[in-house]
C-alpha cells in the first residue's frame, strides 16, 4: 500500500501494510513462546529442587547476560541488516528451546544426575539471556522499516497490544499444557512457536541498513548511543518514568502473599489478581488504536503514571477482594496508556541509524527493572511489611512523577502532533 494513500486517523492504518501484519504474527509467536517457556522451566526447576531460591536463579541467569550485553548488542543491530539478524536470533532461540525439550525427555536424561540436568537448564536459560539482548533492539529497529513514519503511533499501539496479549496468554497456556501434556511436550510446543515466527519472518523482504557509519569503532558507537539518550530529554524522561513505574510499582511480585494471607482468596483468586493488570493494559491498548494519544503526550504520560501509582497504593491498602481486583485492573489500564505513549516517543524521536543502541539502553534500564522491581518489593516487604512495601512503592512513583513534571516543563508540554505531521511530509 502506498504511503500517500494512508487514511488519516485510521485505527487499522499500520495493519494495512502486509509486512507489518506479518511482523505482528512473528512478534506474537516469539513473545508467546518466551513467556510460555519461562513458566514451564520455572515449574520444572522447582519440581526438581523444591527450593524457592532456584526460581530466583532462573531470573538471574537470564537478566545478567541480557543487561551486560545490551549496549554491545545495540551497536551490532545498528551495523547489520535487521531481517538477517532477526532470523539468527529466532534460530538461536529455537536451538535453546529444542535443547530444553531434550533436557526434559526422560529417555534422554535418564543417565544424568539431577544436578547435571539442573545446571544444563540454567546454562540454556543463560544463553537465552544472550539472545534476548539482541532480540529486543532488533525487533524495535525492524518495526520502523516496515511502515511509513506517519503510521508509527498506530504501529506502536498494535505492537504493544500484541506483546501484552502474548504475555497474558503465554503463562496461561503454559499452566494448562503442563497439566494436559506435561513439561516435555509443552516445550515442544514452544519450539513449534519459534518455527511459526520464522515462517512469518521469511515472508518479509530484507531492508536497507540506514546507518551512515558502518564500520564505526565499537566504543565510539556505544558512547554516541549513550550520549544521545542522555542528551535527549524527551527519550530520557520516557525511559526514566518507565523504569520508576516498574521498579517501585512491582506489587505483582507480592501477589501470592496478598492472595493467601491478606485477602485470603486462595489460588483461584490469585489467578484473577494476576490477570487483572494485563487485561486492563490490553483493553486500553486496543482502545488507543481508535483514540490517538499524540496530542499533549507529555502531560498524558505523567497523568497516566501518576494514576498508576495511586492504583498501586489503593491495592496495597485494600482488604476487600473486589477493590483490590479493580485497583490492579486500573493499574493495567494506566500502564497501557503510558506504554503506548512511551513506545511512540521512542519511535518518533530516535533516528533510524541509532535505533538499536537506543533500544539497548532502554532494555538496560527497563528490562532489568522488572527483576529489580521484584527484588525491591521482596526486600521492602521483609523490612517494612507487605502492605507498607506496596504503599511505599506507589508513593515513590507519585513522587518521581511530580518531580519530573515540576523540573521538566519541556517534557510536561510535549506534544507529538507536530512530529507526526513532519513525518507525514517526509513520507
Amino acid at each position: 500500500m502506498s504511503a500517500n494513500k494512508l487514511p488519516k486517523k485510521d485505527p487499522y492504518a499500520a495493519l494495512r501494510f502486509r509486512e507489518f501484519s506479518l511482523f505482528l504474527v512473528m512478534r506474537f509467536a516469539m513473545v508467546f513462546a518466551w513467556s510460555m517457556q519461562f513458566i514451564v522451566i520455572e515449574w520444572q526447576v522447582y519440581s526438581i529442587t523444591k527450593d524457592p531460591l532456584s526460581l530466583g536463579i532462573i531470573g538471574l541467569m537470564e537478566v545478567i547476560p541480557a543487561v551486560s550485553m545490551a549496549l554491545f548488542a545495540g551497536h551490532i543491530v545498528d551495523q547489520k541488516e535487521k531481517k538477517g539478524l532477526l532470523v539468527k536470533c529466532i534460530l538461536a532461540f529455537s536451538i535453546i528451546s529444542f535443547g530444553l525439550f531434550l533436557l526434559t525427555w526422560p529417555e534422554i536424561v535418564s543417565g544424568l544426575d539431577t544436578q547435571t540436568i539442573l545446571y544444563a537448564i540454567y546454562f540454556m536459560v543463560f544463553l537465552g539471556g544472550l539472545v534476548r539482548a539482541f532480540l529486543g533492539p532488533t525487533i524495535f529497529s525492524f518495526l520502523a522499516l516496515l511502515i511509513p513514519k506517519k503510521a508509527y503511533p498506530n504501529a506502536a499501539t498494535w505492537s504493544s497490544s500484541i506483546w501484552q496479549a502474548a504475555t497474558v496468554l503465554g503463562p496461561a497456556v503454559a499452566g494448562f499444557f503442563i497439566t494436559w501434556i506435561g513439561v516435555h511436550w509443552s516445550l515442544c510446543s514452544v519450539f513449534a512457536c519459534s518455527v511459526v515466527a520464522l515462517i512469518a519472518l521469511s515472508q518479509i523482504d530484507p531492508k536497507p541498513i540506514l546507518n551512515p557509519k558502518i564500520g564505526e569503532p565499537v566504543m565510539q558507537s556505544l558512547t554516541e548511543g549513550i550520549r544521545f539518550v542522555f542528551n535527549n530529554k524527551t527519550i530520557l524522561g520516557a525511559i526514566t518514568l518507565d523504569m520508576v513505574a516498574v521498579l517501585f510499582g512491582g506489587a505483582v511480585a507480592l501477589l501470592p502473599i496478598f492472595a493467601q494471607d491478606i485477602l485470603k482468596v486462595g489460588p483461584e483468586g490469585f489467578g484473577f489478581l494476576r490477570a487483572a493488570p494485563a487485561i486492563g493494559a490490553l483493553i486500553t491498548m486496543l482502545i488507543t488504536a481508535y483514540v490517538p494519544l499524540s496530542k499533549n503526550a507529555g502531560m498524558k504520560l505523567l497523568v497516566a503514571i501518576f494514576a498508576f501509582g495511586v492504583s498501586i497504593i489503593v491495592f496495597g491498602l485494600s482488604t476487600i477482594f473486589w477493590v483490590s481486583l479493580l485497583a490492579l485492573f486500573f493499574s493495567g489500564v494506566f500502564d497501557g496508556i503510558s506504554m503506548v505513549i512511551r513506545q511512540t516517543i521512542l519511535q518518533l524521536k530516535t533516528p533510524d541509524s541509532m535505533r538499536g543502541r537506543v533500544a539497548s539502553v532502554n532494555s538496560m534500564f527497563v528490562g532489568s527493572s522488572n527483576e529489580l522491581g521484584a527484588f525491591e518489593s521482596g526486600l521492602t516487604a521483609k523490612l517494612m511489611g507487605t502492605v507498607t512495601a506496596v504503599v511505599f512503592g506507589g508513593t515513590m512513583t507519585l513522587f518521581v512523577v511530580l518531580t519530573t513534571g515540576i523540573i521538566s516543563p519541556t517534557f510536561r508540554k510535549l506534544d507529538l502532533t507536530k512530529d507526526i505531521e513532519e513525518h507525514e511530509k517526509e513520507d
